[in-house]
């Protein structure tokens, strides 16, 4: 198998091709690249490989950009040290990746993925990594407009607490416990929100992280969120949402 690194850390790259020799000595690495313009370049000259390692930041940019100057029609595995929301977008598009440092019984998972996706052809994983990279460079609201008697004015997105859903009706709740009626679905405010900094925590609660004071474990294998303006029902991390959570906490 021939493979290419596309890496600026010379060390990575030389642990990289370590651990692909020990899992399976007739792999070759036949070039390191640690720019978006060299890979691009050498890309366009037909370089060929049967599979990418390739690193998301680059001495030049985010190596998405590769994909944005040419059509690459080679499978690509992500090393990483990027925030777990990229990581799950590659998930849910089933882009491989690996997190650094690089483990080799990962490595070996991640090899096994790609030849099971060889079985099925290349062109489901490069639409994959197009729909990933959308999903990264997609913008989140900023403010919200909201009314009050005959007033409207917009709150910022950090000065939300939470938004929640009563009797068929969604609320936007600030910091200081003001409560404004608001014309989406808790559905639409998860298109709309960046995740990094709000969680749906149940079935009628969106959470911004900064209102969580302390988290405890539960009834069921739940989890207590300690927040203000949340009664005892709201506040609780509904149990399928638990290690979707956790994820979210420690990004």
């Amino acid at each position: 198998m021939k493979v290419v690194i596309i890496e600026d850390e010379k060390l990575l790259a030389e642990h990289l091709t370590i651990l692909l020799q020990k899992i399976d000595e007739s792999i070759t690495v036949v070039n390191y690249f640690d720019t978006i313009t060299a890979s691009v370049n050498a890309f366009k000259e037909a370089l060929n490989a049967d599979l990418i390692f390739m690193d998301i930041h680059l001495a030049d940019g985010n190596s998405f950009e590769i994909f944005n100057q040419i059509q690459l029609e080679i499978p690509v595995i992500f090393t990483t040290a990027f925030d777990n929301y990229a990581i799950q977008a590659f998930k849910q598009n089933s882009v491989d990746y690996l997190l650094k440092p690089i483990a080799l019984k990962e490595l070996q998972f991640a090899l096994d993925k790609f030849k099971k996706q060889q079985q099925s052809g290349n062109k489901d994983l490069i639409s994959s990594i197009a729909l990933a990279y959308q999903q990264m460079n997609k913008e989140y609201k900023t403010r919200f407009l909201v009314k009050l008697g005959q007033t409207i004015d917009t709150i910022p997105t950090d000065e939300i607490h939470h938004f929640e859903t009563k009797e068929s009706l969604s609320f936007l709740v600030t910091n200081k416990g003001n409560r404004y009626l608001i014309d989406y679905t808790l559905d639409q405010l998860e298109t709309m929100l960046n995740p990094q900094n709000f969680f749906r925590i149940n079935r009628k609660i969106i959470l911004h992280i900064q209102s969580i004071e302390k988290v405890s474990t539960y009834f069921n294998s739940r989890l207590s969120i300690a927040t203000k303006f949340l009664d005892n029902d709201a506040r609780i991390v509904s149990r399928e949402r638990v290690n979707d959570f956790k994820e979210w906490l420690d990004n």
